[in-house]
């Protein structure tokens, strides 16, 4: 059973939205990370650059695969985990806290409304 944190957003590509204010922290669910398996490599966008809700912002690369990551929102890159870079692994031991992947201003905070609850992504992922 993957962990679902209640306090989060999520979207169907299996991203997740810490929202504080106008910036939201993004990473990847425990159930994406599980199915991707060992994470080695992170490619993440640059400070400052612009995203769109739905488009990709960088990728995953695992032993077996390599994944797109889909922003949950659009916005302004304002900061990037760097740790990632020495140790992509943090994303497989702890994706909602040392794995989290980018922080960003929300261009519509009313975007916010389009994503899944976590019962809603709960619900999802137990029908896959």
């Amino acid at each position: 059973m993957s962990l679902v944190p209640k306090e989060l957003l999520y979207t169907d590509q299996h991203e997740w939205l810490l929202r504080d204010g106008e910036v939201g922290t993004v990473g990847i669910t425990d159930y994406a990370q599980h199915e991707l398996g060992d994470i080695v490599f992170v490619e993440l966008p640059s400070v400052g650059d612009k995203i769109s809700q739905g488009q990709p912002f960088g990728t995953v690369e695992a032993v077996k695969t390599v994944a797109e990551l889909f922003s949950p929102v659009s916005g302004e890159i304002l900061e990037i985990n760097e740790s990632l870079t020495e140790d992509a692994g943090q994303v497989n031991h702890d994706p909602y806290a040392a794995g989290w992947m980018i922080r960003v201003r929300l261009g519509d905070p009313d975007e916010v409304d389009r994503l899944m609850t976590p019962e809603e992504y709960e619900k999802m992922i137990q029908g896959l």
